[in-house]
């Protein structure tokens, strides 16, 4: 939080502690001289809540550490930090400045100490908020001294910021936030071109009537004693939604506390979400993968680089393949449409601190454990969508959830908009956290149903088709236009070729029941022999 002096800075970032809900520790780094600075001391602990504790410490990252888990840490402030560790230095700040080694390497090793503390901030959970001046907006300094001290100022907080999540400057009380610096986008689809090569077409409007639906990719459902219990909360709808019981049994599923869940509108709002308030510089999005988080991203004006995987690894990633400098990283698991599922240890290779990994386990519900990453607290940055829509039945509700850290999930908690979960989202939400054997037993279902289908797709001389981790499946035809091709056998699948990194060679199809299955593989034997319909 920057800002002039008496910018208003210390009496928001105290409204911010307050409202963060944790408890507050005050890092001040600074030693008391004269009278006038002892008066501007005690204003500054009398403005203070009694119950805050007070760390005079200048060894800030020992100060996250000792502020506790769960700590909001206010330093107050970086301007005396740098003068007093210059002053310790031997380094006086006056008329005189030392020579160019001694301040190179005084420069160097305050730099360093930031870099620690910022380290030390990223692995903890602790959420941090560094009030600085900005000397370097005022009158022009007097000499040499003064000139060496607003220089390092600037070079500190220029450090501070590149680690931060947030950068707020404040004037006449209120304030702005600032934006980090963008690189040009680094592929075809440019920021802004939310619909470049069809990122938001969706297997729901790929059905003709008539035609048997093979696009989306949801099970039949929901069951009858969530129909009932749905049914019972009508009665209910006049009063305004409360997602703290939901919140609290999504987060408790993934042993999380609540803070560290954010309920949301389906899978698909969190995306949209997450690239409103993060606005990171660089994301990659890992392709062929659902669409809207690149759309999301696109129409919030992030750069996006596309991460394609490889077929011929049987669509792994591989890690490597992410640009070091992408701050945040969006990728399936089970990825939506191949079906792989890339092993924990790959998203373990691209968790780091600064950056974001959001890991879409929409369908995680298929797999034998669906905890997937979502119980992974101890990967840095690591966010996981969740849907329970797909498995139970329910996308016309809008069932889904995020877990993360809980600075994060406030950050976007923050953003929303009020009420945007309904009643009876919020009661299946809560119903089905609980629900694990039944939920084993439908996953058991639909992976019994998908490798019949894929044993018997493999029997069909000239296509391709690759293990899945869900309730779908990729198929390649040597020919092109396979969706048409099957849209005149009464079978409508999804398209793949809106899927960046698949062409009209390959459809997605979902896995149905075993008649409609058969039905399928019958006309894809009939396409490839060149049978007409």
């Amino acid at each position: 939080m920057l800002g002039g002096q008496k910018s208003g800075k210390s009496g928001l970032a105290a409204r911010r502690a307050t409202a963060s809900g944790r408890p507050v520790v005050v890092v001040a780094p600074a030693v008391v001289r004269d009278d006038e600075f002892r008066t501007r001391v005690e204003r500054h602990r009398a403005d203070r809540p009694a119950h805050w504790r007070t760390l005079e410490t200048f060894d800030l990252a020992a100060a996250v550490a000792e502020a506790g888990p769960g700590a909001f840490v206010l330093v107050d402030a970086l301007d005396t930090w740098l003068a007093e560790r210059l002053e310790s230095s031997g380094l006086f700040i006056g008329d005189d400045v030392p020579d160019p080694r001694a301040r190179m390497a005084a420069e160097d090793r305050l730099v360093a100490e930031l870099t620690t503390f910022a380290a030390a901030v990223a692995r903890s959970d602790a959420d941090v908020l560094v009030i600085a001046g900005q000397p370097g907006l005022g009158v022009h300094a007097g000499g040499p001294g003064a000139r060496f001290y607003v220089d390092l100022h600037g070079r500190c907080v220029q450090t501070l910021c590149a680690a931060a999540d947030e950068a707020l400057l404040v004037v006449g009380g209120r304030q702005v936030r600032l934006e980090h610096d963008r690189p040009p986008a680094t592929s075809t689809a440019r920021p802004g071109a939310v619909d470049a090569g069809g990122l938001r077409a969706h297997g729901d409007t790929q059905v003709p009537p008539g035609a048997v639906d093979l696009a989306v990719n949801v099970e039949p459902g929901p069951p009858s004693w969530l129909v009932e219990r749905l049914a019972a909360d009508l009665a209910g709808l006049a009063a305004y939604p409360d997602d703290r019981r939901a919140r609290a049994a999504a987060a408790a599923r993934h042993r999380r506390p609540a803070q560290e869940c954010v309920v949301v509108d389906g899978a698909a709002e969190a995306f949209w979400l997450i690239a409103r308030v993060l606005r990171p510089r660089l994301a990659a999005c890992v392709h062929p993968s659902f669409t809207e988080p690149e759309a999301a991203l696109r129409a919030a004006d992030v750069p996006v680089v596309r991460v394609l995987r490889d077929r011929e690894r049987s669509w792994l990633l591989d890690p490597s393949s992410v640009p070091v400098d992408a701050d945040l990283v969006v990728l399936g698991r089970p990825d939506n449409p191949t079906g792989v599922l890339d092993p924990v240890a790959t998203v373990e290779a691209m968790a780091r601190p600064g950056r974001t990994v959001v890991v879409d386990e929409a369908f995680a519900e298929f797999l034998d454990d669906a905890d997937g990453v979502a119980g992974r607290r101890d990967l840095p940055g690591v966010v996981s969508v969740r849907s329970l829509t797909k498995l139970w039945g329910l996308a016309g509700l809008r069932v889904g959830y995020v877990v993360g850290p809980a600075p994060l999930m406030a950050r976007l908690a923050a953003d929303r908009q009020p009420w945007s979960c309904n009643s009876l989202a919020l009661t299946a939400l809560e119903a089905l956290a609980g629900s694990e054997d039944e939920r084993r037993d439908r996953a058991a279902d639909v992976a019994g149903r998908r490798s019949e289908l894929v044993d018997a797709l493999r029997g069909v001389d000239g296509l391709r088709v690759w293990d899945a981790a869900a309730n779908f499946v990729l198929i390649q035809a040597p020919m092109p236009s396979l969706r048409e091709r099957l849209l005149a056998h009464g079978l409508a699948a999804r398209r793949a070729d809106t899927f960046p990194g698949l062409d009209d060679h390959a459809v997605r199809v979902a896995v149905r029941d075993r008649d409609t299955n058969h039905r399928l593989v019958r006309a894809l034997q009939a396409i490839v022999n060149g049978d007409s319909a």
